[in-house]
Protein backbone atom coordinates (compact mmCIF):
# COMPACT_ATOMS: atom_id res chain seq x y z
CA UNK A 1 0.00 0.00 0.00
CA UNK A 2 1.27 3.96 -0.88
CA UNK A 3 1.96 5.71 2.39
CA UNK A 4 -1.14 8.05 3.39
CA UNK A 5 -0.57 11.60 2.03
CA UNK A 6 2.32 10.47 -0.59
CA UNK A 7 2.76 11.08 -4.25
CA UNK A 8 2.27 7.13 -4.86
CA UNK A 9 -1.09 7.57 -4.07
CA UNK A 10 -3.98 7.94 -6.59
CA UNK A 11 -6.68 8.41 -3.79
CA UNK A 12 -6.18 8.99 -0.16
CA UNK A 13 -8.62 8.81 2.47
CA UNK A 14 -7.72 10.42 5.93
CA UNK A 15 -10.23 9.54 9.04
CA UNK A 16 -13.65 10.19 7.00
CA UNK A 17 -16.94 10.14 8.27
CA UNK A 18 -19.82 10.22 6.60
CA UNK A 19 -23.34 10.74 8.13
CA UNK A 20 -26.74 10.38 6.95
CA UNK A 21 -29.18 12.06 9.67
CA UNK A 22 -28.52 9.80 13.11
CA UNK A 23 -27.03 6.38 10.80
CA UNK A 24 -22.83 6.65 10.15
CA UNK A 25 -22.60 5.04 6.86
CA UNK A 26 -18.68 5.41 6.52
CA UNK A 27 -17.12 5.94 10.10
CA UNK A 28 -13.16 7.43 10.43
CA UNK A 29 -12.35 5.71 7.23
CA UNK A 30 -8.50 5.83 6.38
CA UNK A 31 -7.41 4.30 3.05
CA UNK A 32 -4.76 4.99 0.28
CA UNK A 33 -5.13 3.65 -2.97
CA UNK A 34 -2.00 3.15 -4.89
CA UNK A 35 -1.48 4.58 -7.95
CA UNK A 36 -1.44 1.87 -11.31
CA UNK A 37 -2.98 -0.38 -8.63
CA UNK A 38 -6.76 -2.35 -9.27
CA UNK A 39 -8.11 -2.28 -5.82
CA UNK A 40 -11.36 -4.04 -4.58
CA UNK A 41 -14.64 -2.38 -2.22
CA UNK A 42 -15.79 -5.41 -0.75
CA UNK A 43 -18.24 -5.67 1.98
CA UNK A 44 -21.87 -6.66 2.70
CA UNK A 45 -24.99 -4.28 1.62
CA UNK A 46 -25.41 -1.08 3.01
CA UNK A 47 -21.62 -1.19 4.35
CA UNK A 48 -20.50 2.02 3.50
CA UNK A 49 -18.61 1.19 0.00
CA UNK A 50 -20.75 3.45 -2.17
CA UNK A 51 -20.67 6.25 -0.15
CA UNK A 52 -17.13 6.25 -0.04
CA UNK A 53 -17.07 5.79 -3.86
CA UNK A 54 -19.30 9.53 -3.84
CA UNK A 55 -16.89 11.09 -2.00
CA UNK A 56 -14.08 10.13 -3.75
CA UNK A 57 -16.21 11.21 -6.90
CA UNK A 58 -17.17 14.51 -4.72
CA UNK A 59 -20.79 13.87 -5.21
CA UNK A 60 -21.20 13.91 -1.61
CA UNK A 61 -19.11 15.91 1.32
CA UNK A 62 -17.10 14.06 3.85
CA UNK A 63 -18.84 15.36 7.14
CA UNK A 64 -15.34 14.99 8.60
CA UNK A 65 -12.00 14.24 7.36
CA UNK A 66 -9.96 14.54 4.05
CA UNK A 67 -10.42 13.00 0.59
CA UNK A 68 -7.30 13.65 -1.85
CA UNK A 69 -7.33 12.41 -5.89
CA UNK A 70 -4.92 12.45 -7.52
CA UNK A 71 -2.63 14.53 -5.73
CA UNK A 72 -5.36 17.12 -4.69
CA UNK A 73 -8.59 17.75 -2.71
CA UNK A 74 -11.25 16.18 -4.18
CA UNK A 75 -13.45 18.61 -5.87
CA UNK A 76 -14.79 19.14 -9.31
CA UNK A 77 -11.43 19.52 -10.95
CA UNK A 78 -10.28 15.83 -9.98
CA UNK A 79 -14.03 14.50 -11.01
CA UNK A 80 -12.91 15.50 -14.96
CA UNK A 81 -9.98 13.05 -14.61
CA UNK A 82 -12.36 10.65 -13.19
CA UNK A 83 -14.74 7.84 -14.70
CA UNK A 84 -17.49 6.54 -12.39
CA UNK A 85 -19.69 3.90 -12.95
CA UNK A 86 -22.66 4.32 -10.50
CA UNK A 87 -24.38 1.05 -9.42
CA UNK A 88 -27.95 3.24 -10.09
CA UNK A 89 -27.81 3.00 -13.72
CA UNK A 90 -29.38 5.23 -16.35
CA UNK A 91 -29.44 6.97 -19.42
CA UNK A 92 -31.26 9.69 -21.58
CA UNK A 93 -33.92 7.24 -23.17
CA UNK A 94 -34.76 9.80 -26.17
CA UNK A 95 -31.23 10.23 -27.57
CA UNK A 96 -29.21 8.00 -29.46
CA UNK A 97 -26.39 6.02 -28.82
CA UNK A 98 -23.59 7.94 -30.34
CA UNK A 99 -24.97 11.21 -28.99
CA UNK A 100 -25.19 10.44 -25.13
CA UNK A 101 -21.44 9.01 -25.35
CA UNK A 102 -20.47 11.74 -27.11
CA UNK A 103 -22.11 14.27 -24.93
CA UNK A 104 -20.79 12.75 -21.43
CA UNK A 105 -17.77 12.59 -23.51
CA UNK A 106 -18.16 16.51 -23.77
CA UNK A 107 -18.64 17.36 -20.17
CA UNK A 108 -15.65 15.47 -18.97
CA UNK A 109 -13.46 18.10 -21.48
CA UNK A 110 -13.10 16.39 -24.20
CA UNK A 111 -13.60 17.59 -28.17
CA UNK A 112 -15.70 15.94 -30.47
CA UNK A 113 -12.80 15.36 -32.69
CA UNK A 114 -11.11 13.48 -29.86
CA UNK A 115 -14.34 11.32 -29.03
CA UNK A 116 -15.11 10.35 -32.17
CA UNK A 117 -12.63 7.56 -32.73
CA UNK A 118 -13.19 6.65 -29.29
CA UNK A 119 -16.75 6.09 -29.39
CA UNK A 120 -16.61 3.82 -32.52
CA UNK A 121 -13.98 1.70 -31.15
CA UNK A 122 -15.39 1.70 -27.88
CA UNK A 123 -18.93 0.27 -29.46
CA UNK A 124 -16.94 -2.00 -32.21
CA UNK A 125 -15.59 -3.27 -29.13
CA UNK A 126 -18.92 -3.87 -26.88
CA UNK A 127 -20.97 -5.11 -30.01
CA UNK A 128 -22.64 -2.27 -30.24
CA UNK A 129 -21.66 -0.94 -33.74
CA UNK A 130 -24.68 -1.18 -35.24
CA UNK A 131 -26.98 0.57 -32.09
CA UNK A 132 -25.17 3.86 -32.63
CA UNK A 133 -27.86 5.57 -34.14
CA UNK A 134 -30.50 4.02 -31.86
CA UNK A 135 -32.08 5.49 -28.84
CA UNK A 136 -31.16 4.14 -25.78
CA UNK A 137 -34.79 3.02 -24.73
CA UNK A 138 -34.59 0.93 -27.70
CA UNK A 139 -31.50 -1.30 -26.59
CA UNK A 140 -31.90 -3.93 -23.52
CA UNK A 141 -30.83 -3.59 -20.45
CA UNK A 142 -27.82 -5.09 -20.85
CA UNK A 143 -26.91 -3.06 -23.66
CA UNK A 144 -27.65 0.55 -22.02
CA UNK A 145 -25.34 -0.92 -18.94
CA UNK A 146 -22.72 -1.12 -22.04
CA UNK A 147 -23.43 2.15 -23.07
CA UNK A 148 -23.30 3.80 -19.37
CA UNK A 149 -19.78 1.70 -19.32
CA UNK A 150 -18.70 3.46 -22.34
CA UNK A 151 -19.47 6.90 -21.33
CA UNK A 152 -17.74 5.93 -18.42
CA UNK A 153 -14.47 5.73 -19.89
CA UNK A 154 -14.81 7.15 -23.29
CA UNK A 155 -12.56 10.87 -22.07
CA UNK A 156 -9.70 8.18 -20.85
CA UNK A 157 -9.61 8.99 -17.52
CA UNK A 158 -7.07 8.70 -15.19
CA UNK A 159 -8.77 7.14 -12.14
CA UNK A 160 -11.82 4.62 -13.05
CA UNK A 161 -14.35 3.68 -10.44
CA UNK A 162 -17.01 0.85 -11.01
CA UNK A 163 -19.59 0.21 -8.52
CA UNK A 164 -20.84 -3.46 -9.14
CA UNK A 165 -19.87 -3.03 -12.84
CA UNK A 166 -20.63 -7.07 -13.08
CA UNK A 167 -24.08 -6.71 -11.76
CA UNK A 168 -26.94 -7.39 -14.46
CA UNK A 169 -24.19 -9.13 -17.11
CA UNK A 170 -23.84 -12.08 -18.74
CA UNK A 171 -21.45 -14.77 -18.18
CA UNK A 172 -20.13 -13.30 -21.55
CA UNK A 173 -20.20 -10.03 -20.80
CA UNK A 174 -18.97 -10.08 -17.97
CA UNK A 175 -15.73 -12.00 -19.58
CA UNK A 176 -15.03 -9.10 -21.97
CA UNK A 177 -15.37 -6.46 -18.59
CA UNK A 178 -12.71 -9.04 -16.67
CA UNK A 179 -10.56 -8.79 -20.31
CA UNK A 180 -10.81 -4.99 -20.04
CA UNK A 181 -10.43 -4.54 -16.37
CA UNK A 182 -6.83 -6.75 -16.92
CA UNK A 183 -5.62 -4.98 -19.95
CA UNK A 184 -6.11 -1.08 -17.76
CA UNK A 185 -3.81 -3.26 -14.89
CA UNK A 186 -0.90 -4.25 -17.88
CA UNK A 187 -1.09 -0.78 -18.89
CA UNK A 188 -0.68 0.81 -15.16
CA UNK A 189 -4.29 2.53 -14.74
CA UNK A 190 -5.58 2.96 -11.36
CA UNK A 191 -9.05 1.26 -10.98
CA UNK A 192 -11.32 0.60 -7.98
CA UNK A 193 -14.29 -1.41 -8.15
CA UNK A 194 -16.89 -2.44 -5.68
CA UNK A 195 -17.92 -6.31 -6.06
CA UNK A 196 -19.77 -8.79 -4.13
CA UNK A 197 -18.39 -11.43 -6.33
CA UNK A 198 -14.94 -12.69 -4.28
CA UNK A 199 -13.72 -14.55 -7.15
CA UNK A 200 -13.44 -11.20 -9.29
CA UNK A 201 -11.65 -9.65 -6.89
CA UNK A 202 -9.34 -12.05 -6.13
CA UNK A 203 -8.19 -12.78 -10.00
CA UNK A 204 -8.37 -8.95 -10.75
CA UNK A 205 -7.32 -6.99 -7.86
CA UNK A 206 -3.87 -5.84 -6.39
CA UNK A 207 -5.25 -5.05 -3.59
CA UNK A 208 -8.99 -5.13 -1.10
CA UNK A 209 -10.26 -3.19 1.08
CA UNK A 210 -13.29 -4.51 3.14
CA UNK A 211 -16.15 -2.26 5.12
CA UNK A 212 -18.49 -3.48 7.47
CA UNK A 213 -21.00 -1.47 9.08
CA UNK A 214 -19.05 1.78 7.79
CA UNK A 215 -15.73 0.54 9.86
CA UNK A 216 -12.72 -0.28 7.62
CA UNK A 217 -11.80 -4.25 8.46
CA UNK A 218 -9.94 -5.27 5.88
CA UNK A 219 -6.74 -3.24 3.52
CA UNK A 220 -4.09 -4.27 2.34
CA UNK A 221 -2.85 -6.19 -0.80
CA UNK A 222 -3.56 -10.02 -1.28
CA UNK A 223 -0.24 -10.99 -0.78
CA UNK A 224 -0.16 -9.37 2.86
CA UNK A 225 -3.85 -10.62 3.45
CA UNK A 226 -3.34 -14.03 2.91
CA UNK A 227 0.14 -13.53 5.63
CA UNK A 228 -2.23 -11.85 8.07
CA UNK A 229 -4.79 -14.71 8.24
CA UNK A 230 -2.51 -18.17 7.79
CA UNK A 231 -5.83 -20.37 9.86
CA UNK A 232 -6.29 -23.46 7.95
CA UNK A 233 -9.52 -24.54 5.92
CA UNK A 234 -10.89 -28.27 5.71
CA UNK A 235 -13.49 -29.22 3.29
CA UNK A 236 -14.55 -33.03 5.14
CA UNK A 237 -17.23 -34.59 2.72
CA UNK A 238 -18.56 -37.91 4.42
CA UNK A 239 -21.07 -39.54 6.52
CA UNK A 240 -21.51 -38.84 10.29
CA UNK A 241 -22.98 -36.71 12.52
CA UNK A 242 -22.03 -33.05 12.28
CA UNK A 243 -20.96 -32.87 16.15
CA UNK A 244 -17.78 -34.90 15.38
CA UNK A 245 -16.67 -32.18 13.57
CA UNK A 246 -17.78 -28.98 15.32
CA UNK A 247 -16.38 -30.66 18.69
CA UNK A 248 -12.78 -31.75 16.82
CA UNK A 249 -9.70 -30.71 18.40
CA UNK A 250 -8.50 -27.43 16.40
CA UNK A 251 -12.39 -26.48 15.35
CA UNK A 252 -13.44 -22.91 15.23
CA UNK A 253 -16.02 -23.26 12.86
CA UNK A 254 -18.16 -25.68 11.24
CA UNK A 255 -20.24 -25.06 8.44
CA UNK A 256 -22.37 -26.31 5.83
CA UNK A 257 -24.55 -29.65 5.98
CA UNK A 258 -25.92 -32.37 4.15
CA UNK A 259 -22.80 -34.41 4.05
CA UNK A 260 -20.51 -31.16 3.48
CA UNK A 261 -18.53 -29.61 5.54
CA UNK A 262 -15.94 -26.19 5.88
CA UNK A 263 -14.05 -26.50 8.96
CA UNK A 264 -11.70 -23.19 9.76
CA UNK A 265 -8.52 -24.54 12.08
CA UNK A 266 -7.41 -22.49 14.74
CA UNK A 267 -3.55 -21.18 14.17
CA UNK A 268 -1.29 -24.26 14.91
CA UNK A 269 -4.12 -26.63 15.03
CA UNK A 270 -2.92 -30.18 13.07
CA UNK A 271 -5.00 -31.09 10.35
CA UNK A 272 -3.63 -34.86 10.81
CA UNK A 273 -4.79 -34.63 14.35
CA UNK A 274 -8.43 -33.80 13.04
CA UNK A 275 -8.66 -36.02 10.70
CA UNK A 276 -7.81 -39.23 13.30
CA UNK A 277 -10.62 -37.70 15.50
CA UNK A 278 -12.79 -37.30 12.77
CA UNK A 279 -12.06 -40.54 11.26
CA UNK A 280 -13.21 -42.45 14.48
CA UNK A 281 -16.57 -41.41 13.95
CA UNK A 282 -16.88 -39.95 10.90
CA UNK A 283 -17.35 -41.95 7.10
CA UNK A 284 -15.11 -40.00 5.25
CA UNK A 285 -15.26 -39.02 1.51
CA UNK A 286 -12.96 -35.92 1.07
CA UNK A 287 -10.52 -34.39 3.47
CA UNK A 288 -9.30 -31.44 1.89
CA UNK A 289 -6.78 -28.71 3.44
CA UNK A 290 -6.29 -25.63 2.15
CA UNK A 291 -5.72 -21.54 2.46
CA UNK A 292 -8.53 -19.22 3.52
CA UNK A 293 -10.06 -17.64 0.86
CA UNK A 294 -11.06 -14.15 0.12
CA UNK A 295 -14.78 -15.57 0.00
CA UNK A 296 -14.01 -17.15 3.71
CA UNK A 297 -12.69 -13.84 4.72
CA UNK A 298 -15.58 -12.11 4.04
CA UNK A 299 -17.58 -14.54 5.51
CA UNK A 300 -15.56 -14.38 8.81
CA UNK A 301 -15.36 -10.25 8.69
CA UNK A 302 -19.04 -9.98 7.99
CA UNK A 303 -20.06 -11.79 10.54
CA UNK A 304 -24.06 -12.52 10.07
CA UNK A 305 -24.46 -8.59 8.02
CA UNK A 306 -24.16 -10.88 4.97
CA UNK A 307 -23.37 -13.55 2.76
CA UNK A 308 -21.42 -12.92 -0.13
CA UNK A 309 -22.79 -14.45 -3.79
CA UNK A 310 -20.61 -17.16 -5.92
CA UNK A 311 -19.43 -15.45 -9.40
CA UNK A 312 -22.81 -15.41 -11.44
CA UNK A 313 -25.10 -13.94 -9.19
CA UNK A 314 -25.74 -10.82 -7.02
Amino acid sequence: MSRTGGGESAVVLERVTKRYGGHIAVDEVSLAIARGSVHGFIGPNGAGKTSTLRMIMHITLPDAGRVTVLGRPAGRETSQQVGYLPEERGLYPKMRVGALIEYLGQLKGRTRAELKPRIDAWLDRMGLLAWKQKRCQELSKGMQQKVQFIATVVHDPELILLDEPFSGLDPLNAEVLIGIVEEWKRAGKTVIFSTHVMEHAEKLCDAVFMIVRGRKVLDGTLESIRARHREEIVDVEGDGPRERLAQAPGVIRCAGDGGRYELLLRPGADPQELLRHVAGGFRVHRFEVRTPRLHDLFVQLAGDAAQPTSAGGE
